[in-house]
């Protein structure tokens, strides 16, 4: 078997793009993957053009090599950019051979450790009473962990953190306070907030209160996420934006953080998520992975999160405005993974189990979408 295209679509679906990518052999068999880096998806783009060059006539059963083969071979290596293109290649590659030898993907990877997988959902209202009721729901539905969000800036983009913090600790009390000890409760701050400003939020906290602080400052330096950790006793959740092994190194290796929130869409696909898995398992740190893309995302992080010891939820998204489930998008996936109640049933089908409308794909165009762009109420840039 060899491999004869690799086509990338980048498609409109719901509010913001996906890029899907297809992987084609010459014996019929072909496989889907997707990338992250949101809003970067023609940059993407060019780098699996760039990558078809290479692997075309090359046996995709090789995905380890072709691993080391599409990172190596570039000089300056790595980078999100060309990691969010190998991610949906190595993805649609395990695709393929699951298909092939008739297995899923799990298989593949070492087998099903779980029968279902376990999520996370979010509320969608600012602290507020509106985002104690909306946790309720969720529990009603069956979520035994859920994730609020700070305060959104303002009608003219202006967003103050000081001023968020304190709003937002007052009402993350009075939602363990509502919610009872049973139920996991954090909060994705965005990497909105400095070291001072994070740590000022955990202190006017009792503690207890959080289960899990998710990305509240940018990681670019670990040095200033481990003063951080000697400020607050509440575990982290980070990771989603680390684009391979070496970038979780330090986080891993220190003892950093308590969850990695690893994105198989943007840390290499399968073949680099089970080496920082295992990493992570050595030190105990757990896998809560990143999935707020589409369902080939959701499928392949199903079938990752089925394979490995050390995992704890998978995020999902339980409203009805879902990027593909009920928007004018629906029709472009005509197999994909459903919740049921709070979890997703693991798909023993061939492969990934998806099932994609390329003719649709096809139709839907590229719409530019850029994420907001926000700043504090002096004019200077602060962070989404």
């Amino acid at each position: 078997m060899k491999i004869t295209a690799i086509k990338p679509f980048p498609v409109w679906v719901g509010h913001r793009n996906q890029l899907i990518v297809k992987v084609e052999t010459d014996e019929g068999v072909f496989g889907w993957g997707e990338s992250g880096l949101s809003g970067r998806e023609r940059a993407v783009v060019g780098a699996v053009e760039h990558y078809e060059n290479i692997l075309l006539g090359h046996n995709p059963f090789e995905i380890g090599a072709l691993w080391q083969l599409m990172y190596r071979s570039q000089y300056f290596e790595g980078g999100r950019v060309l990691q969010a293109a190998i991610s949906a290649i190595d993805i649609a590659l395990h695709d393929i051979k699951g298909k092939a030898l008739g297995v899923p993907v799990y298989e593949l990877l070492g087998g099903k450790q779980r029968n279902v997988i376990p999520t996370f959902a979010s509320t969608g209202a600012a602290p507020s009473e509106k985002m104690i009721e909306d946790a309720k729901a969720l529990i009603g539905r069956g979520w035994s962990v859920i994730r609020f969000f700070p305060p959104n800036a303002d009608a003219q983009g202006v967003f103050e953190p000081r001023e968020a913090i304190g709003e937002t600790a007052r009402w993350m009390v009075k939602a363990r306070e509502a919610l009872g000890d049973s139920v996991v409760l954090g909060i994705d701050w965005h990497h909105r907030l400095s070291v001072a400003e994070a740590a000022s939020f955990c202190q006017k906290m009792p503690v207890g209160t959080l289960d899990f602080l998710e990305e509240p400052i940018r990681d670019e330096t670990p040095e200033a996420y481990e003063s951080l950790r000697r400020l607050t006793t509440v575990p982290f959740a980070i990771g989603e934006e680390f684009a391979s092994k070496w970038q979780f190194l330090p986080y891993i290796e220190r003892g950093i953080h308590q969850f990695n929130r690893l994105d198989l869409c943007n840390v290499g696909g399968f073949t680099e998520a089970m080496k920082v898995a295992g990493w992570s398992e050595a030190h105990y740190v757990d896998l809560m992975p990143h999935n707020p893309l589409g369902p080939i995302c959701t499928a392949a992080t199903i079938h990752f999160s089925a394979a490995v010891a050390n995992f704890a939820w998978l995020e999902t998204r339980a409203n009805k405005e879902d990027l593909y489930d009920g928007t004018p998008g629906a029709d472009l996936f005509q197999r994909m993974p459903k919740l049921e109640g709070a979890v997703y049933v693991v798909d023993d089908a061939p492969g990934l189990g998806i099932e994609v409308n390329e003719a649709a794909i096809t139709r839907e165009a590229f719409r530019f979408w850029d994420a907001p762009q926000w700043r504090r109420r002096d004019g200077s840039v602060t962070n989404w």
